[in-house]
Formats: C-alpha cells, sequence, structure tokens
C-alpha cells in the first residue's frame, strides 16, 4: 500500500506540487485531470440521489457495444462531454457510449489533449446499489484524432478511475506512480488518501467471473484450477464492476482475469479505455497487465472499440497466468 498522508492535500494542490518538479510542464495536463476531478464530483451527486430521482433503469435504447443503456449510463458520458465540450485543453473525447470520437478542436483552437473513457464502469450494479465506477485515459493530440489515440498503452500521458461506493475515490497515474483521493463533501474536494501506492508483488485476491468457466479456453481454466494447490489461500472477490475488484487488488494483491471465450473470442473488455489505462495504474503500482500473451501496454489498437482478453494484477499472480498461455 501507498503512504497514508494526512488529509488536508487537495487534488489540484497535489497536482501543482507535482508540476513544479518538471520544468517543462504548462499545466495543462494538471487542468484535464482537475477536471476530471470535477466531473466525478457531479457523478458522485447522481449516484447518491439516483434511487430517489428515478434515475435507475435502462432508457430503451442501445449503445454502439450492442448493450443496453442505463439512465446513468447516458447522464454520465452526457457530464464528461458537457464538462470537456468548452475546455481549451481538450479537443476530443472518445467513449463507451459514442460510436465515433466527438472532436472539439478548430483550427483556431489549438488543443492538446484527447480524454478516452467509460463514463460508467459496471452499469449493471447500479439497480442494486453496488459500486460503480468511471474509467480515463488521457492521450496527447499529435496530428489527426485517430493517429493520436490508436497508439500503444505507453503512449498515455495520465490514466485512473473514480469509484462510486461508500466513499468516492479518484486513482490516478501520470507517469510518477499510483495516488489515490477521497472526496470530502463536507468542503467538496478531492484529498489524499494514499501517495505512490504499492501493490503487493504476491497476493490473496482472486476475481473473475467463473459462471463463463465452462466457456474458457484450456489455458484460463488450468490456471483457475492451479489456484486450488498454492499454499497460499485466495480469496474470490467478483464484483461485476472491474474497478472496485482492481481497487482491492492494488492494496492487497492478486489478480482479476476476464480471458477470451467461447462467446467472446476477441474477449469482453474495451482495451482503449478500460485495459490500457488500467494497465497504467497497474504497472505504475509495481504490477502487471497482459492478455495471457501480450503485455496490454504495447498493444497498438486498430479500432476505437477494440476488445482484448484481459488479466491484471500482482507480479507473481500475472506470471503464472502467462505461463499457462506459453503451455498452451
Amino acid at each position: 500500500m501507498g503512504e497514508k498522508k494526512p488529509r488536508h492535500m487537495t487534488l489540484n494542490r497535489f497536482l501543482v506540487q507535482k508540476q513544479q518538479k518538471h520544468s517543462e510542464a504548462t499545466g495543462e495536463l494538471t487542468a484535464v485531470i482537475d477536471h476530471i476531478g470535477k466531473v466525478g464530483k457531479i457523478i458522485s451527486n447522481y449516484m447518491r440521489r439516483a434511487a430517489l430521482e428515478g434515475l435507475t433503469g435502462l432508457t430503451g435504447t442501445v449503445n454502439v457495444q450492442g448493450e443496453n443503456v442505463k439512465k446513468l449510463d447516458e447522464i454520465g458520458n452526457s457530464a464528461f462531454v458537457e464538462a470537456f465540450e468548452y475546455v481549451d485543453m481538450v479537443g476530443a473525447i472518445i467513449s463507451e457510449e459514442m460510436d465515433r470520437p466527438f472532436v472539439i478542436s478548430s483550427e483556431s483552437r489549438k488543443e492538446k489533449y484527447a480524454v478516452l473513457i467509460d463514463p460508467i464502469d459496471g452499469s449493471s450494479n447500479l439497480d442494486v446499489d453496488c459500486i460503480v465506477g468511471s474509467i480515463f485515459s488521457i492521450r496527447r493530440l499529435r496530428g489527426s484524432v485517430e493517429e493520436s489515440i490508436l497508439q500503444e498503452g505507453t503512449d498515455q500521458a495520465a490514466a485512473g478511475y473514480i469509484m462510486y461506493g461508500m466513499s468516492t475515490i479518484l486513482v490516478y497515474s501520470a507517469g510518477d506512480g499510483v495516488h489515490s483521493f477521497v472526496l470530502d463533501e463536507l468542503i467538496g474536494e478531492f484529498v489524499l488518501d494514499h501517495e505512490n501506492i504499492r501493490m503487493p508483488e504476491q497476493g490473496k485476491i482472486v476475481s473473475a467471473n467463473f459462471g463463463n468457466y465452462r466457456g474458457w479456453g484450456s489455458p484460463a481454466r488450468e490456471f483457475a484450477d492451479s489456484l486450488a494447490s498454492e499454499k497460499r489461500a485466495y480469496a474470490l472477490r467478483y464484483s461485476g464492476a472491474l474497478v472496485a475488484d482492481l481497487h482491492q487488488i492494488l492494496h492487497q494483491g492478486g489478480i482479476y482475469f476476464y480471458p477470451e471465450d467461447a462467446k467472446r473470442p476477441e474477449g469482453k473488455l474495451r482495451l482503449m479505455y478500460e485495459c490500457a489505462p488500467l494497465a497504467m495504474i497497474a504497472e505504475q503500482a509495481g504490477g502487471a497487465a497482459t492478455t495471457g500473451t501480450t503485455r496490454i501496454m504495447d498493444i497498438r489498437p486498430d479500432k476505437v472499440h477494440q476488445r482484448v482478453p484481459f488479466a491484471i494484477g500482482s507480479k507473481y499472480e500475472i506470471g503464472k497466468y502467462e505461463k499457462f498461455y506459453r503451455r498452451s
């Protein structure tokens, strides 16, 4: 785990102090991350009042992924789009809920970043008041939007997630470690909770949808079976919200995996705004992320909504997971 800090350092102050350590920094990336924190506050407020104001349930529409859209999916997506539409530093928004990138740039505005988002991760949890989250990736704009975003995960300027549960927690990395902040609703600010979080080398959490076990390929099944023979007893934790499952592993170690299966041979999770940003968080905390055969951060996507098999967690468990794929 990271070092516990006194609860008085706000997200903005922390970002500015980090920025001051880099003489070449312009403050624009700081502003984008701080703005994501503002979106997190907006969505958190909607979450708190969702049941009271009839915001649960479906909209009756289907998104580009072929998934039924929840009301809060739509609200979360709108919150991100509206928040960044007039922010000078951001020229494009790429979302799970939108078929194409939403381009904001014009000839008179030279924005420097694209923001990629899964606005509501784990939305199937909404109707039963379980944890959900938002995942974000920030990339520099160089040339066209597609040229800028269809790059390896190593090209990300920053990444992170916001988790809406008992507390609202924002976790981010800009390549200088992983830091988490908790929303203090009394003052309306995210304040520093842990700095430089480190994932244990070997953990005790296993997170996977074992309801799909029969459809998994043999490497994933054999890996799952092997866990019973480990000297260390693993605890099964699977919430249906990727950010919630990863957050436990970030602090306690272990592995989350969602492999390819008979129904989804290409995998289920989206590379650019789910897997790559969370892989950056894992690696910056001392962990790893893989498809089973390829490091997630090394994959160069060929389309915006590309899916991949995904495993993320501590180095020991990820190494063992990859070993079963090498054998096959």
